[in-house]
């Protein structure tokens, strides 16, 4: 899927609206799109699990909270993309969104059969209300702070959803392993179904960015947790800075080539 595929080209919503951002402010969709998204999933699953280790859930959990709110005020200041201010707020809410859902599991007890459809429901909700006021959910219309406010509900969501699928499926019996073969044969139905026509643009695009997490998440616990769990055993802390060094590699790539932007 590329961006002329999900490209919004309605008006940006009401004139006082459109005042407040004049650019999109979100990336092309692309391959490195993809890549990168996959990466900060991952990254945030381990980076999650490592700072709770570290640190401790609940002060980890502050860090976290702090970071995504930092992370977000600076997103929602500047007036069109920036790669690595938009970058760092996906990691965050990657790494928050990963503690969320581990919060009502672990420290609520709510298991990953209930957590997954509620947060599956708040999604739709997010998609609702978002569809409601603006009539559209494509990502290259986010050029008002209202649908920027949208964008970033919906991202939220889905991470904390893919988060625990990616949980339920690794404990209902696949392991970790077998949790991304699973998602990343789900991956392709989206995108082979816009490209037979029977899914619309819009919808595979969220369909797949779903699924990312829990994608990614499973290949970097897998790479992480012991032989005992069925991984490689290569350790929290190791995964977290591979995957770290590469997703900075790659956005400053785009920051200094400026593929990931649109021409006007």
């Amino acid at each position: 899927m590329s961006t002329e595929h999900v490209l919004d080209r309605r008006p940006g919503g009401h004139a006082r609206d459109r005042v407040r951002t004049t650019a999109n402010k979100v990336p092309e969709v692309t391959a490195s799109f993809w890549i990168i998204k996959v990466l900060t999933t991952g990254m945030g699953e381990t980076a999650s699990d490592w700072l709770a280790h570290l640190l401790g859930p609940v002060p980890a959990v502050g860090l976290g909270g702090l970071g995504l709110v930092a992370a977000l005020v600076l997103q929602f200041a500047v007036r069109r993309y920036v790669a690595w201010i938009y970058w760092t707020a996906i990691v965050m809410v990657s790494v928050f969104g990963t503690m969320a859902a581990d919060i009502l599991h672990v420290g609520l007890g709510i298991p990953y059969t209930l957590s997954t459809p509620l947060f599956m429901i708040a999604l739709a909700a997010v998609f609702a209300l978002w569809y409601g006021a603006e009539r559209t959910l494509s990502i290259h219309g986010i050029r008002t702070r209202r649908r920027e406010v949208f964008y970033w509900a919906a991202v939220l969501a889905t991470f904390a959803l893919g988060t625990a699928a990616g949980d339920l499926t690794a404990t209902v019996g696949l392991g970790y392993l077998g949790s991304a073969v699973l998602f990343g044969a789900a991956i392709c139905v989206p995108a082979l179904a816009h490209r037979a026509g029977v899914l619309g643009a819009v919808p595979a695009f969220w369909t797949a960015y779903v699924i990312t997490r829990p994608l990614g998440a499973s290949i970097a616990d897998w790479m992480a947790v012991g032989p005992h769990r069925g991984g490689l055993g290569l350790g929290l802390g190791p995964v977290t800075l591979s995957w770290t060094v590469a997703i900075l590699a790659l956005v400053g790539h785009l920051a200094v080539t400026r593929r990931d932007v649109r021409s006007a």
